[in-house]
């Protein structure tokens, strides 16, 4: 029986695409990959700042442009690859023509949304139209099943073979991803509160060039460094004290609640519901105030070894069940 090819089609963040084509690949598949919206050298990266970006910030038809750009190519991709099977993450900046394209080859396709439905262009009538829809919120996949689409929960994963386990143990909390006002305020305050504290990313960075690609000027007074790669970030979060998972107003677990234990870390989490995948207080540390936050870190870094158990725990539960393997089997049951 000749290999199956199945292409995914993602939005370039932070290369998750690429971990989850790996899970895809253990199951025998012959996987390629288009990130439709990637702009990998300098020159590409200008090209997008000059022709879609600044267009769009002063009022012009830049974000148009850029859907049409990435149609184009994705629909290439798609001629070029011919696959049997089709994966879509996200990708509601792809415009109409793509979508008639895959309806038009009839390949069997699963849309996946690893973020908030709200966070996307689509309609619930768009997704009752998709023959399979995977959403990482457990409570959202509930929703569009109940409104008629043919919907499934499939939370995030963490990829064991993107880093190597750090080597030390770096008396800090950190903080890797955007900035936003609650994640900064958590982070003043444990600051404020004597605990060590750093923060990763390009909204977070006092780099003049950060700052300048983020079209503002002011940031937060913390240690902060810039953005760094996803596989540094699994060992950067890991090699912490503990590593800070602030969720807000999202629907579903992140991608660092798996990354961080998967990772030998020891995970701070915000969210109660976490306990459907770890045990808290022996896997994970849950805490529900900045108060309470503040206690807790206080504690791991003045007893270090306290959360050796943790570590343990939370890395046999994540490598036992929480890897893109273990999605990619769960999601290879899905195919309509």
């Amino acid at each position: 029986m000749p290999t199956e090819k199945l292409l995914i089609v993602s939005p370039a963040f932070h290369g998750y695409c690429h971990s989850i084509a790996d899970g895809f690949s253990q199951l025998g598949y012959e996987v390629t990959v288009h990130r439709y919206d990637a702009f990998d050298t300098f020159k590409d990266k200008i090209r997008n700042k000059a022709l879609y970006e600044l267009p769009s910030k002063i009022g012009l038809q830049g974000q148009k442009a850029a859907e049409i750009a990435a149609t184009t190519k994705a629909l290439r991709v798609l001629d070029e690859v011919k696959p049997d099977k089709l994966i879509v993450i996200k990708a509601d900046g792809l415009g109409d023509n793509f979508w008639q394209k895959v309806d038009e080859s009839r390949i069997p396709h699963i849309l996946w949304l690893y973020d908030d439905l709200k966070r996307h262009r689509y309609t619930l009538e768009f997704l009752k139209s998709r023959p399979t829809v995977v959403s990482y919120a457990r409570s959202e996949a509930e929703e569009f099943s109940l409104n008629g689409a043919n919907a499934h929960f499939v939370a995030n994963g963490y990829d064991p073979k993107l880093a190597d386990f750090p080597t030390e143990r770096i008396p800090e909390i950190v903080f890797v991803g955007s900035r936003y006002d609650n994640r900064e305020k958590m982070m003043l305050a444990l600051q404020e509160a004597g605990v060590p504290v750093r923060v990763y990313g390009r909204a977070w960075s006092h780099h003049p060039f950060d700052r300048l690609r983020t079209w503002e000027i002011k940031r937060p007074e913390l240690p902060a460094e810039r953005d760094i790669p996803l596989a540094e970030a699994y060992k950067v979060q890991a090699a912490a004290a503990a590593s800070l998972n602030v969720h807000g107003l999202q629907a579903g677990l992140s991608m660092r609640t798996f990354e961080v234990p998967g990772m030998n870390g020891l995970q701070l989490i915000d969210r109660p519901d976490v306990e459907e995948f770890y045990e808290v207080g022996k896997e994970v540390l849950l805490y529900q105030s900045t108060d309470e936050l503040i206690e807790i870190c206080q504690r791991v870094i003045a007893e270090p070894s306290w959360s050796d158990s943790i570590r343990e725990a939370g890395l046999k539960r994540s490598q036992a069940e929480h890897t893109f393997f273990h999605r990619a089997q769960k999601m290879n049951l899905l195919w309509a």
